[in-house]
């Protein structure tokens, strides 16, 4: 097979582009590649970005990427910074906002649970939060799990009984002079009815803070002095308290899972790869104990190891995710020093990077490494498995090409009203929720689901060009909904798109439509354009099971829209139709009036009487209402009305 010349056109382009690289400056900043479109194939930040861009273009760069990335490029555009600092965040901004193709990006880049504390407080409690700020306050974890927080919680509860209560509800105990039932169970010191004065409810707080930090020992030598002068002092009470609350310390640190003798913060990351399927791990070590981990995955992963580690790094931590004083890495990374410098500025205190080589801290590192192994074989044959999954469902529907991408569309109304419909999509055998929509009708007459589909269906052919049509299409329903759509993609000259409906057997004999079962199941029905009878797989058949998955998620989201509406509806007054009346209008015509009823009966006269209520407006609600203007109502005509008037 021969290599065919490059076209004139080619040459231009790329002699254009070298020529613009070479004018590029020297200063620190951010580069986007862009292709023939103008769309951004990829985000790069550079502390030199002529000599950056420029090696791109050099014959010694063999990283991954470059032979698919080269070709495409036929633009460069700069952004300079002040210094690599800036141009990380710029950069982490820039792939969010244009999603680059070529580049890694962290999707789930939500914060963690945390537990904080403020000891400013008067009587300090715990709360749950997700994120990290400079108010004062102590704050403790990652914590991946919400189930092992909670259970740190009430464990630290047992031990160092602080209240639970928001300041209302605190308030509210105080008032009534009686505790709640979390003091009756031994879960609270109730200082909301002075069960506890400030001086033993703040040792209580040092010593639940102690135990988080990791001080264990430090807060039993502590406890262990203040029981021993209690029993000198024959407080044998207090001295059988302190007793009990350090068998609970000790009992909690022995379960703990202290994974290092060094009291240090850490985050540890390893990287496993597979091809092009990339894994990372993260180990969250707090105080020496290990609080939990996650697991993040990338696909068409072309670039190299370093920088997917490098744009993690970066992008997880872009947020008020809160840093630790040591970030463990299974190699150095281009960027670590900006981000040492950047992550130190922000926390206030040093943040380093260490890439171990042996001791407590490589065993760390290797178990962070085996973790991001076990989580690529696992997803490895889960992908397999769904191959599998998605062939079978190929063949079932007698399709030229496995789907990869599959649309479901169903409708919901209530006696048709607020007729709705909904759009899920998913890729392979997982939703892909960023690509859910929800319809709201505007031509399709009430109940008619016919109408309804092809309404839908037609939105959505006309924005293929935007968003890309699936492999598969899927409508919840029978023969009746898939020949509607059928119709509309002929009338239409949609070609290339597999057409499917599934619906749960019916009997067709009778007037009573109910489900039919078999063995104590309902079966399925799947109906194909041109297939006279319906197809009727096995009920354990993986393909069919997916579309009873894709089809449920459809109905699901379709009907939590159409409650979501349904609850707006019932909140909403008849005062809002009014015409011009906008909510500053509603409320005096409340206050002054008292109740919608007297609003209704009311005739012009006395609405012209309501504060910041024109005559105007008085007409209109009267006539709205059907209560007509007498012909001697008083006129309203100062220029404060008017300008109230024109304000609403």
């Amino acid at each position: 097979m021969g290599v065919s010349e490059p076209r004139d056109s080619e040459l231009e382009e790329s002699s254009a582009l070298r020529d613009r690289v070479a004018r590029l400056p020297t200063e620190p900043g951010v580069y986007l590649f862009k292709d023939a479109d103008d769309a951004v194939l990829y985000v790069g930040k550079a502390q030199n970005l002529r000599a950056r861009v420029r090696s791109y273009f050099g014959r010694g760069d063999g990283r991954i990427r470059m032979h698919f990335l080269l070709p495409r490029i036929r633009d460069v555009e700069v952004v300079a910074t002040t210094n690599v600092q800036e141009a990380l965040l710029l950069e982490n901004q820039l792939i969010k906002q244009h999603k680059p193709r070529f580049n890694v990006r962290l999707r789930d880049d939500k914060n963690y649970l945390a537990l904080r504390i403020d000891p400013q407080e008067r009587f300090p409690r715990f709360s749950e939060t997700r994120s990290f700020r400079k108010d004062g306050a102590a704050y403790f974890g990652p914590y991946t799990s919400s189930t092992s927080m909670r259970q740190t919680l009430r464990s630290l509860q047992r031990i160092f009984p602080l209240r639970t209560c928001s300041a209302n509800v605190f308030k509210s105990y105080a008032r009534r002079g009686r505790p709640c039932l979390e003091h009756s169970v031994g879960r609270c010191a109730a200082p909301c009815c002075d069960r506890i004065d400030e001086s033993d409810y703040r040792e209580l707080v040092d010593g639940a803070i102690k135990l988080l930090r990791g001080q264990a020992g430090e807060l039993l030598r502590q406890l262990e002095a203040e029981m021993k002068a209690a029993a000198e002092a024959e407080q044998f009470e207090l001295a059988a308290r302190l007793r009990d609350r350090i068998r609970a310390v000790e009992y909690t640190v022995e379960r703990q899972s202290s994974v290092s003798t060094q009291f240090v913060d850490r985050d540890v990351f390893a990287l496993a790869r597979e091809g092009r399927s990339v894994e990372v791990q993260a180990l969250h070590v707090r105080a020496g104990c290990l609080l939990g981990g996650a697991s993040f995955s990338f696909r068409g992963v072309r670039l190299s190891d370093e920088e997917v580690l490098d744009s993690f790094l970066s992008q997880y931590y872009a947020s008020d995710r809160g840093l630790p004083q040591e970030i463990l890495i299974p190699f150095v990374v281009e960027s670590s020093e900006a981000l040492e410098a950047h992550f130190s500025a922000r926390a206030e205190r040093s943040v380093r990077f260490a890439v171990p080589q042996r001791g407590e801290r490589r065993r760390l590192l290797d178990m962070a490494q085996r973790n991001a192994d076990l989580a690529l074989a696992e997803r490895s044959q889960r992908e397999r498995s769904d191959e599998d999954i998605l062939e079978e469902l190929a063949r079932l529907l007698g399709l030229a090409h496995v789907p990869e991408r599959i649309e479901c569309y169903d409708t919901s109304h209530l006696r048709g009203q607020l007729h709705v419909g909904s759009r899920v999509a998913f890729v392979g055998t997982q939703p892909d929720a960023d690509r859910y929509r929800r319809y709201k009708l505007r031509e399709a007459s009430p109940g008619d689901d016919y109408g309804a589909l092809r309404e839908i269906l037609a939105r959505r052919i006309a924005r293929f060009d935007t968003d890309p049509p699936p492999d598969l299409l899927l409508l919840d329903g029978g023969k009746g909904q898939l020949s509607a759509v059928a119709a509309l993609f002929d009338d239409l000259e949609v070609r290339g798109i597999a057409l499917a409906s599934i619906a749960k057997e019916r009997d067709d004999s009778g007037r009573s439509g109910r489900v039919l079962r078999h063995g104590g199941t309902k079966r399925e029905r799947i109906f194909l354009p041109g297939v006279k009878d319906p197809l009727q797989p096995a009920s354990d058949s993986p393909a069919l099971l997916l579309l009873q998955r894709v089809r449920d998620e459809s109905h699901r989201f379709a009907i939590r829209y159409h409650r979501e509406l349904r609850r707006k509806m019932a909140t909403r007054s008849i005062l809002d139709e009014l015409p011009g009346i906008g909510p500053v209008k509603r409320r005096a015509l409340l206050r002054h009036l008292g109740s919608l009823e007297r609003v209704r009966r009311a005739d012009a006269e006395e609405l012209a009487l309501v504060p910041k209520i024109t005559r105007r407006d008085a007409e209109q609600i009267a006539t709205f209402f059907r209560a007509p203007l007498p012909a001697d109502a008083p006129t309203d005509e100062g220029p404060e009305a008017d300008n109230e008037g024109a304000s609403e």
